[in-house]
């Protein structure tokens, strides 16, 4: 994991309880168990090393999102947001067998949305993937949550039409994950568009090296410019750390995308203080 300290600093005034709204956090091996054969290795993420990145980059806020590597043990995360108290909010995964009240308990401890892992259902037909977000969706609307979609963007071009008409907020990871090297196309991207700028879904400006995988982020500003002027009161920023599997990322560079991406000051509150505050109910 890469030194907080030598993490390159904000090219823009940071404006005051700005919020990293995704990252993740893994503990000892020993007290937090992984799921049985996981898509890597225990990343050097605590929430100390968190906190200190944070720290540096002027960031008061964070969302820790479960990630898949401990599947619907929420343990780790629930116990960094104890940890962490009222900075931090959660984003947990959970089985359908999951309880009301194990609902409840988690709210109290700081969750505020339910992740939904689309590539671990991709194969499902979209219908069957429908019926599963709609019962997510009744879990979520009971306790005021929302739900987060970490999925593939061909999966999300072909939920498009049913996004389109959901009663509900729901956020999209990493700017909707298309990629023309799974087969999306402009035309895709642009009813991406449509579809955030007349229902009711939220954009995560996350992981932009998963996106433009050869490293020129450049490419994605005309596409985060564009998702920003569609949705100006729901798009939200999140770093992706640890940035598994290469933790030696430089977090702060990822940030000053930002100052391209929205030049804008007042647009930048928006995505780093008022959505995430609003979405996730930091001023309850």
């Amino acid at each position: 994991m890469r030194d907080a300290g030598t993490l390159t600093r904000p090219a823009f005034s940071m404006p005051g309880e700005a919020c990293d709204s995704h990252v993740h956090v893994f503990e000892a091996a020993a007290k937090y168990p992984s799921v049985d054969a996981p898509h890597y290795t225990l990343p050097d993420g605590s929430l100390e090393k968190l906190q200190r990145m944070t720290g540096v980059l002027g960031l008061q806020r964070f969302v820790i999102v479960q990630p898949s590597y401990y599947g619907t043990d929420n343990r780790c995360m629930l116990d960094a947001l104890s940890a962490a108290g009222a900075r931090a909010r959660g984003v947990a995964m959970v089985g359908e067998n999951c309880t009301d009240e194990e609902l409840t308990a988690m709210h109290a401890r700081g969750v505020r949305a339910l992740r939904l892992d689309l590539f671990l259902r991709s194969s499902w037909p979209t219908a069957e993937i429908i019926a599963y977000i709609e019962r997510s969706v009744r879990r979520t609307r009971a306790i005021g949550w929302h739900v987060q979609f970490y999925t593939p963007g061909w999966v999300v071009r072909d939920l498009l039409p049913f996004l389109a008409g959901l009663d509900a907020d729901f956020v999209i990871d990493h700017m909707g994950y298309m990629l023309e090297s799974d087969g999306l196309t402009h035309t895709d991207f642009d009813r991406l568009i449509d579809m955030i700028g007349a229902g009711r879904g939220w954009i995560k400006l996350s992981a932009p090296y998963r996106l433009a995988r050869d490293g020129n982020f450049e490419r994605l500003k005309p596409m985060a410019r564009a998702l920003i002027e569609a949705a100006p009161d729901r798009i939200i920023w999140g770093s992706d750390w640890p940035h598994i599997p290469e933790g030696g990322k430089d977090t702060g560079t990822l940030l000053n995308l930002l100052s391209e991406w929205a030049p804008d000051a007042e647009a930048r509150k928006r995505i780093l203080v008022s959505n995430p505050a609003k979405l996730f109910r930091f001023e309850e």
